[in-house]
């Protein structure tokens, strides 16, 4: 059984990371796009360990961000912040937990929450080892940091 929930979480993890690139989402992509998250979240809380169950909220808050859904995309990255700093989960986890929240914040137009997290997930990326993993979350604050300067 465990093998089972471990391929259905990779698989749905991964689909749900296509569907996040496609440009010309359908409505209906979007929609399984939402499910395939919460799924793959599903079957990793079954056979995965902490860091397993903070992505797979922060994919959760992800695609309810790009959804521009903010109320569940700020409710699961709130959760994978929890999950991070209750299980001493640092290095990327934890700043993409802080992009996370400045993400959702700034889908909710929330400018001054956006702020505090947008410079905490600044301050945690001084943390990560892997210099690509830092220019990845650099890269996707540099994208935040230009939609939040067009909403002024």
């Amino acid at each position: 059984m465990n093998d089972f929930h471990k391929k259905c979480a990779v698989s749905l993890f991964n689909g749900v990371w296509d569907l996040m690139e496609k440009q010309d989402r359908t409505p209906a992509e979007t929609d399984a796009m939402i499910h395939m998250a919460h799924a793959s979240r599903y079957h990793w809380e079954q056979v995965g360990t902490a860091v397993n169950l903070s992505r797979g909220e922060w994919q959760i808050a992800r695609v309810y961000a790009i959804s521009g859904r903010s109320e569940p995309a700020l409710y699961h990255a709130a959760r994978n912040l929890e999950i991070c700093l209750s299980n001493q989960i640092g290095d990327f986890d934890l700043a993409y937990a802080y992009e996370g929240l400045a993400r959702a914040y700034l889908i909710a137009e929330h400018l001054e929450n956006f702020n505090l997290y947008f410079e905490k997930a600044h301050h945690a990326s001084n943390q990560i080892e892997k210099d690509a993993d830092k220019q990845l979350l650099l890269d996707d604050m540099k994208q935040l940091q230009i939609a939040a300067e067009k909403l002024g």
